[in-house]
């Protein structure tokens, strides 16, 4: 009789403050303060040498919208609090080019918007500048990532 090792367990990233697939709070939208949320993960691969932290939304009217760049997280580190940023990390260029959290704020009569939350794991350092466009940072970070963690957040204007 042969019993199977178990499987390691899955690399996840979370939100105290909202639900997978469910309402962010007004709070950490354009609307409210407009700070980041406080997220959380665990199991990040054995080799990672640093995660990065993305928060786009695919439903933006123009196209994919960044709205948060930060790379130069330890792979020690377990997770954000909220409005704050580990010690180490930077932050890129967003899709309306500010080196800044930039919540929710989908334009008014576009319905439902997904905000994905996606925490990579990279296998090589990435360097990224707080000059570095969104879509020159996100394609960076792909190319390093081994795995990728996710939460999606929903918001409408």
């Amino acid at each position: 009789m042969t019993t199977a090792s178990p499987s390691p367990a899955a690399f996840g990233l979370s939100s105290p403050a909202f639900a997978d697939n469910s309402q962010i709070p007004i709070d950490y939208s354009c609307k409210g303060r407009n700070v980041s949320p406080p997220l959380r993960w665990e199991n990040v691969p054995t080799g990672t040498q640093s995660l990065a932290l993305v928060v786009d939304d695919p439903d933006a009217p123009a196209g994919l919208y960044v709205h948060w760049v930060v790379t130069g997280i330890t792979p020690s580190t377990t997770e954000i609090a909220e409005g704050a940023l580990p010690e180490g990390a930077v932050v890129s260029l967003n899709s309306g080019g500010k080196a800044q959290y930039f919540g929710p704020c989908p334009p008014a009569g576009t319905g439902v918007h997904h905000y994905r939350f996606q925490l990579y794991a990279l296998g090589k350092p990435v360097t990224v500048a707080p000059t570095t466009p969104a879509g020159e940072a996100t394609a960076t970070i792909a190319e390093a990532a081994t795995a990728v963690a996710r939460t999606i957040g929903v918001f409408s204007s």
